[in-house]
């Protein structure tokens, strides 16, 4: 395990929901690397660029949601440029009444000296 790379890693995720809540497209970019990718069930979804990552997201987590938390963000492995998370998302609606909760495996890599979250893999369930 990499000490001095779990410090920036929990950064990226910490940057990553306060910008998503922040419904802040820029800011959720810098958290990103491109191509960004998302494996969902049996289903690759693949953001070449962030255009449209954040409506993609507003069309999964549906018009009730209100914001997002990390319920755990759990390091699993890491070297000097990778860090695997075991994460626990929690969505909550805009009443703050929980929405859904699921695990999911986050990687967050630094490339060319710049860390940010390169895929993850989780078992949800998109609702179209």
């Amino acid at each position: 395990m990499s000490k001095d790379a779990v410090l920036p890693a929990m950064e990226v995720m910490q940057r990553h929901v306060e910008a998503l809540n922040a419904r802040d497209p820029k800011a959720i970019a810098e958290t990103l690397h491109f191509p960004h990718y998302r494996l969902a069930g049996e289903t690759v979804k693949i953001w070449e660029t962030p255009d449209s990552y954040l409506s993609d997201f507003h069309a999964r987590a549906g018009e009730d949601w209100g914001h997002t938390e990390w319920g755990h963000l759990n390091v699993l492995q890491s070297d000097e440029n990778k860090v695997h998370l075991d994460v626990m998302v929690d969505r909550f609606d805009k009443a703050g009444q929980p929405l859904v909760s699921f695990r999911s495996l986050w990687v967050v890599t630094r490339i060319n000296g710049v860390w940010a979250a390169q895929m993850r893999s989780s078992f949800a369930q998109d609702p179209r």
